[in-house]
C-alpha cells in the first residue's frame, strides 16, 4: 500500500522521528537490553569475540564499511538532486509536471531514496544495536510506501509515458545500461552539493572517526553539516521547473 499525500508531505519529519528513536532506543532502558554502545563497536567486539580479528583491527574495518555506505548515500543523493533539482526534491507535495528521465533516472527510478537509505544505514552504525535494527526495518518499509505512493500518483498524472518509463527503468536496483536516449537537462551540481550537505556530513563524520575514534567529534561534524543543509534548503526557491526529458 502506497503512502498518503500527508505522509509524503511529512516524509522528512517521519524520517527524523525514526532516526531519533534509533539513536534514543528507549526500550533499552525499559527492558535492560545491555550496554548502550554504538553498533560499530558492538560489531567489532563480536568479530573479536569469535576470533576473526582483534578489536583494534575489527573496529577500523567496520568504520570503513560504514563510511563506504555513507559514500554511496552521497553519490546517489547528490546525483539525483542535481538532475531532479534541489527545490523539487524538498517540495512538500508530489509533482507530476513532467517525467524526469535524465542522469541517474535513466538507470534507476529512485536514486534519492537509495541515497537516503544508504545515509540512514550509515548513521545506524552510530546507534545502539537495537536502535540500528529498528532503523534497518522501519526506513526501508517507509521508503517502499513512498515509492508505491509516487508510482500511483505519477501513473495517474502522466499516464502512458510514465508506464513506459516503469517498464524501461528498474525501481531500486540500478541497471548499468539504459535504453533511454540521453536528456538535454542540465544538472545543478553546486546547488545539489550544498542542499545534500547532510549526507556529505555523515560521510565526513565517519571518515573523521576512522582517524580520531572520537564519537563526539563525529556527531558534531554531522550536526554542523545538517545545519548547513537546512540553511541552504531554506534559501532555495519554493518551486522550479523540472528539467526537460527525452521522449520514451
Amino acid at each position: 500500500m502506497g503512502a498518503t499525500k500527508i505522509e509524503f508531505r511529512l516524509r522528512m519529519a517521519i524520517m527524523a522521528v525514526i532516526l531519533t528513536l534509533g539513536f534514543w532506543a528507549p526500550w533499552m532502558g525499559l527492558w535492560q537490553m545491555g550496554p548502550r554502545i554504538p553498533l560499530l563497536m558492538a560489531l567489532a567486539l563480536e568479530l573479536s569475540r569469535h576470533g576473526l580479528v582483534t578489536f583494534s583491527v575489527g573496529l577500523p574495518l567496520v568504520v570503513v564499511l560504514a563510511a563506504l555506505t555513507a559514500a554511496k548515500g552521497v553519490v546517489f543523493r547528490v546525483w539525483g538532486a542535481a538532475y531532479m533539482g534541489p527545490a523539487i526534491v524538498i517540495h512538500g507535495r508530489m509533482r507530476g509536471d513532467a517525467l524526469v528521465a535524465s542522469g541517474p533516472y535513466r538507470h534507476v527510478r529512485y536514486p534519492l531514496y537509495i541515497g537516503l537509505w544508504a545515509m540512514t544505514a550509515a548513521l545506524a552504525f552510530l546507534m545502539p544495536p537495537t536502535g540500528a535494527l529498528f532503523v534497518f526495518i522501519a526506513v526501508p518499509l517507509f521508503l517502499l510506501r513512498l515509492t508505491l505512493g509516487e508510482e500511483a500518483f505519477l501513473g495517474g498524472e502522466i499516464g502512458q509515458p510514465y508506464r513506459d518509463y516503469l517498464r524501461a527503468v528498474p525501481r531500486l536496483v540500478p541497471r548499468f545500461r539504459s535504453t533511454l536516449p540521453p536528456s538535454t537537462g542540465k544538472p545543478q551540481w553546486l546547488r545539489a552539493i550544498f542542499a545534500e550537505f547532510t549526507s556529505i556530513g555523515v560521510f565526513l563524520g565517519l571518515a573523521s572517526f576512522f582517524w580520531s575514534y572520537n564519537l563526539l567529534h563525529t556527531e558534531r561534524i554531522i550536526l554542523v553539516c545538517f545545519g548547513i543543509s537546512l540553511l541552504v534548503r531554506a534559501l532555495l526557491p519554493k518551486a522550479e521547473q523540472p528539467p526537460s526529458n527525452p521522449p520514451l
